[in-house]
């Protein structure tokens, strides 16, 4: 969909700094810089801000939202009442289009942008090198005093016979559909794959998840995996795991995808395999990188070489938008000259905003084994907590801890359930700040939060 042309960047080429890429970290960066009166020159080729606001994180949380306030709907006769809900998914679609990305418009973004003092160019650079952009159509970008590279990734479609050819989703068709597919097969059993599946499923779709691994969310504790996998089988999704995908057709306005397990059709096949990062051999190349082209090699200030900084999704870390806006700030400071502490991604958090929400930081205990620590874990039932027994249905969850039995210090957490996004703040905290297990044990928590688990799982920890 094309944007208009609101900012004019004149025609000056050269910039004291050149932002590449206008998501959530190059936007950061370039208004910081414009705010401190540097001259910035940003270029961006899709949307300003990026693929959170109008493809990631703010729409599909609205869909969430809409989901599962669907299923709590649905459980108001147990508890309190008499309700009927029938799904609609014209008020999300309205509401995504109207609220979240103005029918994927950034006028207003460009503007605010603009307004800050930075100047925009609309365009798809070409990396020279580590000091000149070139934007065809427009010409050669110079970068006075640095570059900083916030290209961001793009969904990873694996190279499956037959996919090619035919109109699979990505994330992003799939934010912007109008009308909920009969049946839909979800390729990748990631956070991606899972937030959008049991959204479908939850407004009415026949869904099909289908992954190679053995459990959703693989990269995460294997518990909250299992605790996940009975939640999507709750929602009546089928869970294809364990069996990879031979071949991909599309027949008859019909999907047909061919498994070692057997065949699955649908009406819509979403792609959620992963993302990979936005920059390609020559860029890699003109920048004096070796090997093949991957998130960008970044010290702990971000700096990529001489002059050269990355931030976001292209210096690795997830792809969460909170890394991006650490990332911003950083470069931000090591560009102004002023001083501020290195990255650390120790304590990395991360959310699958399922029911239940699984919420992570830090190591899991298989990466921290890995690693040769020396670990001890305590684990917790959400449900048998005093606050789970009280929500009731829609309860099920857990919170495991992971500790380093050198230092007593927790080196990794997780924290699923009703809350388990929120909860996971006090865990960041905790292995942010690497606070000991025994410091934790003489806290008080608050009765009967949900936080109170976490002094079961202590308690598990020591037995």
């Amino acid at each position: 969909m094309t944007t208009p042309q609101v900012a004019d960047p004149s025609a000056d080429l050269t910039a004291d700094v050149v932002v590449l890429g206008l998501g959530v970290a190059g936007e950061s960066v370039a208004t910081q810089l414009a705010r401190a009166g540097v001259d910035v020159l940003g270029i961006e080729a899709g949307l300003v801000g990026g693929e959170c606001p109008y493809w990631g994180c703010i729409p599909s949380k609205m869909m969430l939202r809409a989901a599962h306030l669907l299923t709590e709907a649905g459980r108001v006769p147990r508890f309190a009442g008499q309700a009927r809900v029938s799904p609609d998914w014209a008020p999300v679609a309205r509401r995504i289009r109207e609220e979240a990305t103005t029918d994927w418009d950034d006028t207003v973004a460009v503007q605010r942008y603009v307004g800050e003092g930075g100047r925009f160019l609309r365009g798809r650079g070409r990396i020279l090198g580590p000091r000149h952009v070139e934007v065809p159509g427009t010409g050669v970008v110079e970068a006075r005093r640095a570059l900083v590279i916030t290209t961001g990734t793009e969904a990873a479609v694996p190279p499956i016979p037959g996919l090619a050819d035919t109109p699979y989703w990505t994330n992003r068709e799939a934010i912007e559909t109008e009308a909920v597919p009969a049946t839909l097969a979800v390729l990748g059993a990631g956070a991606i794959g899972c937030e959008l599946g049991q959204v479908f499923a939850r407004f009415g779709s026949e869904v099909t998840l289908l992954d190679a691994a053995d459990r959703p969310i693989p990269m995460e504790e294997p518990a909250a995996g299992r605790l996940l996998a009975d939640a999507l089988r709750a929602d009546g999704i089928t869970l294809r795991l364990g069996d990879g995908v031979d071949r991909v057709d599309h027949v008859e306005g019909r999907f047909r995808v061919e498994t070692a397990g057997g065949k699955v059709e649908a009406e819509r096949l979403l792609i959620a395999t992963g993302r990979r990062p936005r920059i390609d051999a020559q860029a890699w190349a003109a920048l004096g990188l070796e090997g093949r082209p991957g998130a960008l090699p970044v010290d702990d200030r971000l700096r990529v070489t001489d002059g050269v900084w990355a931030a976001g999704d292209i210096a690795g870390q997830g792809g969460f938008t909170h890394v991006a806006t650490y990332h911003a700030d950083i470069v931000a400071r090591e560009i102004l000259g002023r001083e501020g502490p290195a990255a650390d991604h120790r304590a990395l958090p991360r959310v699958t905003f399922t029911e239940p929400e699984v919420g992570a930081v830090g190591l899991t205990e298989e990466q921290a084994r890995a690693r040769g620590l020396d670990v001890a874990v305590g684990s917790a039932d959400v449900a048998a907590t005093s606050r789970g027994w009280i929500h009731g249905a829609g309860n099920a969850g857990l919170i495991k801890l992971v500790v380093d039995r050198s230092t007593d210090e927790l080196v990794g957490a997780t924290s699923a359930g009703p809350a388990g996004g929120e909860i996971l703040g006090a865990l960041a905290v905790a292995v942010h700040g690497r606070v000991p297990a025994s410091t934790l044990e003489q806290m008080i928590w608050a009765y009967p939060t949900f936080h109170r688990g976490i002094q079961d799982a202590l308690r598990d920890l020591r037995s």
